[in-house]
């Protein structure tokens, strides 16, 4: 039987300062490692050597460690460029090895190393898990493995005419309704982070602390490598608050990192007229691309959050689907245990406690009616 050709993947890991390293995305720079380590992770940086066949290549790449129970540390690798095609026929082949060439440079108790995987198509992925080995399936998602990438480089006429009609439609109703839209400074996140609270508990999901969001504008600030320039946004209504966004700009690339609405005239549309407004800003500032970060993985009226996968399709763009966030276990008893536990308090959160609340919602709101 003939075996399968295998791609001849090695690896050299030159340690660097993170200042000194090019920045791919957003989510791969010294700028977000400098973030995570103001909250107490440990930031690693090097450029990788490495060579597939006879393709040989330089990619940055920052790792990020943490502490856990028991003397223990993980590692997580955030999304970073798609390597070169001949990377992709043995994808977990080549997290392997690089696993074991980053080892020796992290926390002796490393119980793991999750990967945000890079791989992405626009069709449906294809990552069996018979190629996977040793490679294990998260527990739960580390960032969304599914989003929605807006091409900026054509004329604002033609990004309207690439929206849904509804969308498009949307857009210019929150105009005529006198919605408008400004930039605030950082002095203004306790005003937005109280919207944010808001839309948390109408739909179910998990903030962080408002500290967290100061703390990547304070960043942005501070940082002595690339980093981004960081927007808040506002659309207010007759006199009135109602919705906001935080948006990165760090050409060539754009990223809308989280979005709140009031309760209050959601018949404004006011989240349209924001969301293309921010596009246009980004498009000014020189990004070629605007990531919506994060829809559902398929177009499927039953998914609790459908709604939100209609919104942001509507912008037109490209859907990208990655496979989402894979293990390598160092120590695999240990890592099973934690795995166990780690899915079990993810389907609490994620799953149960978010189905009560909105059970709870819906309760209350026919009794408000009644």
């Amino acid at each position: 039987m003939r075996k399968k050709n295998k791609v001849k993947f090695t690896v050299k890991l030159e340690p660097m300062d993170a200042a000194a390293l090019p920045a791919p995305n957003l989510l791969q720079s010294g700028f977000w490692a400098a973030f995570k380590e103001s909250f107490g992770w440990k930031a690693l940086s090097f450029m990788i050597h490495c060579t597939a066949d006879d393709h040989a290549m330089d990619v940055p790449l920052f790792v990020l460690c943490r502490p856990l129970a028991a003397g223990y540390t993980s590692a997580c690798v955030p999304p970073g460029p798609a390597p070169p095609q001949p990377l992709r026929g043995r994808p977990c082949h080549c997290l392997a090895v690089l696993s074991k060439a980053l080892k020796p440079y992290l926390p002796p108790k490393t119980l793991f190393i999750r990967y945000d995987v890079p791989w992405g198509t626009t069709g449906e992925f294809n990552f069996p898990d018979a190629l996977c080995r040793p490679m294990k399936k998260a527990a739960y998602d580390v960032q969304p493995p599914d989003t929605v990438i807006i091409d900026l480089s054509p004329s604002c006429d033609e990004l309207l005419a690439g929206m849904k009609p509804k969308t498009r439609y949307n857009t210019r109703l929150a105009e005529k309704k006198g919605v408008r839209v400004y930039e605030a400074g950082p002095d203004k996140l306790p005003e937005w982070y109280a919207l944010y609270q808001e839309t948390a508990e109408r739909d179910g999901i998990s903030i962080h602390e408002k500290e967290y969001y100061e703390g990547v504008f304070r960043t942005a600030e501070t940082y002595a490598g690339s980093r981004p320039k960081m927007h808040l946004l506002f659309a207010e209504a007759e006199g009135q608050t109602i919705a906001s966004v935080i948006v990165a700009v760090f050409p060539p690339q754009s990223y809308y990192l989280y979005g709140a609405a009031s309760n209050q005239m959601r018949n404004f549309m006011a989240s349209h007229l924001l969301q293309w407004e921010a596009m246009k800003l980004a498009k000014n500032e020189g990004a070629l691309s605007y990531d919506l970060f994060g829809i559902p993985p398929s177009n499927d009226p039953n998914h609790a959050m459908y709604g939100l996968y209609r919104f942001k399709t509507g912008f037109g763009g490209e859907i990208l689907h990655r496979p989402g966030s894979y293990d390598y276990p160092f120590r695999f008893f240990t890592y099973r245990a934690y795995r166990a536990a780690e899915a079990a308090r993810t389907w609490y959160y994620k799953s149960f406690r978010k189905k009560n609340r909105r059970r709870a919602a819906v309760q209350e709101s026919a009794h408000g009616e009644e």
